[in-house]
């Protein structure tokens, strides 16, 4: 399946470093059980997007679309954690989310375009990190992951879009300063091995 990153790599202000591949492939476990947590807090993301915002329809089809795919690979990740013997629990919060989550205005629709945006980023750099460490691992990783990339890619623009609608000028805006921090997320050295964090500091 070829699926055309450049608008992810375009809109991301930096690629995943070789050396967090690295720690993933000696963390294969915990990378399997933070991303099934990740597909949860998705889909828990997209429901309470839909009951805060109940009168914007666009949002509301677009969210209970990503939802139910969210809730899928949650469904399929479970699968394999099982067949791999591999217990799922919970990690703690790591810093990339409650950093990213942090800089969200408290004040509407000002919280509303926020949320929107850190939703966009969250899901362009997994569909980079499917892309990037896909290659590198077993037959039944790699196809998955590869799969998820066409969701994936489409859950970024369904969040950018939504974003934009509210005022392109202020949502571009807000994209730069959100994407800056999350470039800094993603180079600098991480107390713990996350999806979705740093390299982990040895």
């Amino acid at each position: 399946m070829q699926i055309d990153l450049t608008p992810i790599y375009t809109f991301l202000k930096c690629r995943t470093p070789d050396a967090w591949v690295e720690q993933a492939l000696e963390h294969v476990d915990i990378l399997l059980i933070d991303h099934a947590n990740c597909e949860k807090k998705a889909a828990s993301t997209a429901l309470s997007l839909m009951y805060r915002y109940d009168k914007n329809t666009d949002l509301l089809h677009k969210m209970s679309r990503l939802a139910r795919e969210e809730l899928r690979h949650f469904e399929r990740v479970l699968d394999i954690l099982v067949s791999r013997n591999i217990k799922l629990r919970p990690l703690g919060i790591g810093r990339y989310a409650k950093l990213l989550y942090k800089q969200i205005r408290a004040h509407e629709p000002a919280k509303q375009m926020d949320t929107l945006i850190v939703g966009a980023i969250i899901e362009a750099r997994s569909c980079e990190r499917f892309a990037k460490i896909a290659p590198h691992l077993d037959d039944e990783l790699k196809q998955f992951y590869m799969h998820l990339l066409k969701s994936e890619s489409r859950h970024f623009l369904d969040y950018l879009t939504l974003a934009k609608k509210m005022g392109e000028q202020e949502a571009l805006e807000r994209i730069e300063l959100f994407t800056d921090i999350e470039a800094d997320l993603i180079l600098t050295p991480d107390d713990m091995f996350y999806f979705h964090s740093g390299v982990m500091k040895i």
